[in-house]
């Protein structure tokens, strides 16, 4: 009696662990199902502009194809505005659930990709306690910097040699890289960006 006990336990047990095991295979099943979904003409996927990330690595958007995406443009130098968007960010990222976590990307651009540097962004984000795998700091070219600006709605106008006048926008982006939801403003209230990020990221 007792054997037939442990046999059955060890079944069971052996069931459970392939079950769970299948459990977390599907997650990553999903996301290479989103991966390889067809983009849309409103995809900032379909622009070709090659972006330097804070850890001097070449990256095109595509790239963080399947992930939502939290996009603000900044600049490191500034005293005023950014700031406020970094501590916005920061505050939206604290938020989001660490099971959603790993499908979320907070990607910040640079207005002044002249200043900012890659070793620059890398030292800004370790000022800024902004350094794990979620963050993302990038710079580009003039031209590219101001296309993708266009995208968001955000304008910016270099107004000293040092400063810049810019619009505080932070963006959320689905899988497929469309403008699913914007924020405008300092210290606004994030619930509806952060529900809206949770509802994404599946």
């Amino acid at each position: 009696m007792k054997i037939k006990i442990v046999l059955l336990l060890g079944a069971f047990i052996l069931l459970y662990s392939c079950n769970k095991e299948k459990k977390q295979e599907e997650p990553i099943a999903i996301k290479i199902e989103k991966e390889n979904q067809p983009i849309s003409e409103l995809s900032i996927y379909n622009l070709p502009s090659i972006w330097t990330s804070q850890n001097n690595e070449e990256i095109e958007l595509k790239e963080l194809k399947g992930n939502v995406l939290v996009m603000v443009m900044i600049y490191t130098s500034c005293k005023a505005a950014c700031p406020r968007l970094v501590a916005d960010m920061r505050n939206i990222e604290e938020q989001i659930p660490q099971a959603k976590k790993k499908n979320v990307k907070l990607i910040l651009v640079s207005i002044d990709p002249e200043t900012d540097t890659p070793k620059r962004l890398k030292e800004f984000s370790i000022e800024n306690n902004m350094n794990s795998d979620q963050w993302v700091f990038l710079r580009g070219s003039k031209e590219d910097t101001r296309e993708f600006a266009a995208v968001l709605a955000v304008n910016y106008k270099k107004i000293s040699p040092m400063d810049f006048s810019h619009s505080n926008i932070i963006s959320v982006f689905d899988q497929k890289g469309e403008l699913a939801h914007q924020q405008e403003g300092l210290g606004v209230n994030n619930k509806e960006t952060v529900a809206k990020i949770i509802e994404l990221a599946q």
